[in-house]
């Protein structure tokens, strides 16, 4: 009863401090604009396209805007033809906007201003006339795309009360409270905070992922060789974001599955798992087997990692088999990465250079999260084996098989990707069709929605319920008050559905300049990091049952847990991030 009463008081904290927070934040002034000054940066939506006559040319949707960012740069969307991606540089000069286009193709264009202010913005072609209109939102988007690593007292205020949140939770849902070590979950979150304050202030720790992110790039760009010489012009001619996914980030996976396959052919995947494991078992006092599995979820799969415990997994104790699963759950393997690298960069290297070195820290930041989680949730309760062996299992009897076999097992998934989220992504348009279509049409709630949204959103849709259900956990985690819905609705879609939907989402975010703080997206990159959704339960049983079949009835038992120490490991990670940025 006494740890209901905590939790109560927790979240009565919580909730009182997040309203603090939001809401007294003073809102930015708006300069009146003149009648030729350049228009206000912002985001804006297409409103109509016509002639000067009001008659309609092309259709406009609710996903079609423009971005006219403060540094001079523009980026729009438009569905009605052929879902255009269009971005480049913008000056305005005596009423004529300059549009400097870097994609689709290189070109200039020059629009003359009909009427533009706080809430519109009109433009003329010849004949053609834009007209856009801004959400009752408006964001006071940053000045540069640089975060600042300094500490700052709230943040490290509010990444304490995070983290004394996540150890709340682990201790309310454990099975032996009294059983807990807390040293152990101290090292490893000292252990966590040291990996994170290397990557974000120590030079030589953040050279050394730069030049791992380096590499992780450079690769890509052999995968968009290969990706050429079979699609041809379909890698190049479409802006789109689906011609981008298909033909630039799927084979990305495949390519990466192959490569890794390589690699633990001749040993050097194992050889890498080994040092980090050592590291875990001596820091963190844990068994040989389940260190092992921690170091080789951040290279490989959920159902790869297991290989190299393979021996071990029908002996394991309940809180091994948890941290086996819980690892699975909250790190992603090599090919993934590099494809939320592709899609997330956008094909820009700068960016994807910058979103390969988060995600790789993300990942390794994660194994010692895991461990925290399912130390947490399932206590040792039984001496544990301390040795160190990797499984002897091959993928090949030569490294032509190896890569011949890591291929197959790169389409598999690549296979799987694609279907899933051609599936989610028909299922939840469906959902919110229900939702706004017939209960807010018929109740009043789009209004309310949009109303309480203050234009994010304009119609009562699951992603407005998971972003405002979930702000107040997301503000914990340092985002910034501005961002708190945004992120929300993304945790929301990677727990329910998977982090691959999670992430296409916030590519999209990316492109539609909803993100207001770079900071926010950066700490985006770290709660979406891990495979912490439903179907990996399932995906876990299937592959480590498979394994050791006497174990598939506890795997089932542990599965929600499992999930939850996943999720509260990405959490933990992107605590620590926000408290040292």
């Amino acid at each position: 009863m006494r740890f209901k009463i905590i939790a109560l008081i927790l979240l009565l904290l919580t909730t009182t401090i997040f309203v603090v927070g939001v809401f007294v934040t003073e809102e930015p002034q708006t300069e009146s604009q003149s009648e030729y000054s350049a228009p206000t940066a912002g985001l804006y939506s297409f409103h109509s396209i016509s002639n000067k006559a009001d008659s309609a040319l092309l259709p406009v949707g609710k996903k079609d805007s423009i971005l006219l960012s403060s540094d001079s740069t523009f980026a729009y969307f438009l569905a009605a033809k052929n879902n255009l991606y269009a971005e480049g540089t913008w000056f305005e000069s005596s009423g004529t906007l300059t549009f400097s286009y870097t994609a689709p193709s290189d070109t200039t264009r020059y629009y003359s201003i009909v009427e533009q202010s706080d809430t519109a913005l009109i433009f003329s072609e010849g004949n053609v006339v834009f007209s856009f209109r801004r959400p009752k939102y408006k964001p006071p988007f940053i000045q540069n795309n640089e975060v600042n690593f300094s500490f700052s007292l709230n943040h490290i205020g509010r990444g304490m009360m995070g983290m004394f949140l996540l150890v709340t939770v682990g201790f309310i849902f454990s099975t032996n409270r009294r059983k807990i070590r807390w040293g152990q979950i101290g090292v490893g979150l000292l252990l966590q905070l040291l990996i994170a304050y290397g990557i974000l202030h120590v030079e030589w720790v953040q050279d050394m992922f730069v030049g791992v992110s380096k590499l992780f790039v450079e690769i890509l760009g052999f995968t968009r060789e290969g990706s050429l010489f079979l699609f041809g012009s379909l890698i190049e001619d479409e802006a789109s974001f689906g011609y981008i996914f298909a033909f630039q980030v799927l084979p990305t996976v495949i390519f990466f599955s192959a490569l890794t396959s390589l690699f633990y052919y001749y040993g050097i995947l194992q050889k890498v798992v080994y040092v980090f494991a050592w590291v875990m078992r001596n820091t963190m006092r844990l068994s040989g087997a389940e260190s092992l599995a921690a170091a080789g979820n951040i290279f490989l799969g959920q159902t790869e990692a297991p290989l190299l415990v393979k021996p071990y997994i029908a002996g394991m104790t309940k809180s091994e088999l948890l941290c086996l699963m819980s690892g699975g759950m909250a790190t992603i393997a090599g090919g993934v990465l590099a494809a939320f690298i592709g899609f997330l960069g956008g094909g820009n290297e700068a960016q994807e250079l910058y979103f390969a070195n988060h995600l790789l820290a993300a990942s390794v930041m994660s194994a010692p999260a895991a461990i925290i989680a399912a130390k947490l949730l399932v206590p040792e309760t039984k001496e544990v084996n301390r040795d160190m062996h990797i499984s002897k299992a091959t993928i090949g009897k030569s490294w032509l098989e190896a890569i011949a076999n890591g291929t197959t097992e790169g389409l598999k998934l690549a296979v799987n990707v694609g279907a899933m989220l051609l599936v989610f992504t028909a299922f939840i348009y469906g959902f919110n069709a229900i939702l706004s279509d017939i209960i807010g049409e018929y109740t009043g709630l789009n209004e309310w929605a949009a109303s309480v949204s203050e234009g994010r959103y304009d119609s009562f849709s699951l992603q407005f319920i998971l972003g405002y259900t979930l702000a107040p956990l997301t503000w914990l985690m340092g985002v910034d008050g501005s961002d708190i819905y945004v992120v929300g609705q993304l945790l929301g879609e990677k727990t329910i559905l998977n982090e691959f939907y999670a992430y296409t989402s916030m590519a999209d975010m990316l492109n539609e300049g909803q993100f207001i703080h770079k900071r926010s997206a950066m700490i985006a990159t770290y709660i979406l990091c891990g495979f912490a959704n439903f179907a990996s339960i399932g995906i876990q049983i299937g592959g480590i049952g498979a394994l050791a079949p006497s174990r598939k009835s506890e795997l089932s038992k542990l599965g929600l847990r499992a999930l939850l120490a996943g999720t509260m490991a990405s959490l933990f990670t992107a605590v620590l991030v926000g408290m040292l940025t």
